[in-house]
């Protein structure tokens, strides 16, 4: 084992539990200006970009509690990892791929669980995550303190990715009601009831707001 490996993956292990998310990426066929450009972008949201070797990263990731990603570790590999929402890191890699066809999204953890490439293509289109609470905060009527302590969860970012993936979905078709069941008609004749004053309740004209 080489002496620097080590201080390596301790330092790259450190760098995965401080971020919430992890995203990997292809960069074959980018130069100097490439890097210095993306990471540049990368920065501006409080992101980083770094080339390292598969084994370091692979015992990175293992070392912090995270799923394996050995599989998709081959080839020229570099990771991003950050301290705000995964999708600022997300939405700069799509755009940056799209102007220069490079790097390729590869993998990403969010909240201890595998992204694939798609679902993290799908949180590049979603709003950071401050401007959703903003919005949603404007939005609703429910209590400001419980909204906040929702969207603050830790599952809360894995509950955006599958509402993404969901809003792509084509909706099922709307089931057709059953047909009415028949009343057989008798000769029999009707029996008074003795009178009674009955009195319909009204239905309420608004639905009660959940709690």
């Amino acid at each position: 084992m080489r002496p620097e490996k080590p201080t390596i993956v301790e330092d790259v292990k450190l760098r995965l539990n401080n971020s919430p998310f992890l995203i990997v990426v292809e960069y074959g066929g980018m130069n100097v200006n490439h890097f210095a450009e993306l990471r540049n972008r990368l920065g501006g949201a409080g992101a980083s970009l770094t080339v390292i070797k598969n084994t370091f990263l692979r015992r990175s990731i293992k070392d912090a509690g995270l799923p394996e990603l050995d599989a998709h570790l081959t080839g020229q590999t570099a990771f991003v990892v950050g301290d705000k929402d995964i999708c600022a890191s997300a939405k700069i890699l799509k755009t940056f791929a799209a102007e220069f066809e490079k790097p390729k999204i590869r993998v990403g953890i969010l909240d201890n669980s595998i992204l694939d490439t798609a679902q993290v293509i799908a949180l590049a289109d979603l709003p950071p995550k401050e401007v959703l609470q903003a919005q949603l905060l404007g939005l609703l009527l429910s209590p400001a303190t419980k909204l906040v302590r929702t969207l603050n969860e830790p599952g809360a970012s894995l509950a955006r990715v599958l509402a993404a993936i969901a809003e792509k979905a084509p909706a099922a078709p709307a089931a057709e009601p059953a047909p009415a069941a028949e009343v057989p008609v008798t000769d029999a004749p009707a029996t008074e009831a003795p009178a009674a004053e009955v009195v319909a309740e009204a239905a309420p004209t608004e639905t009660p707001a959940a709690e």
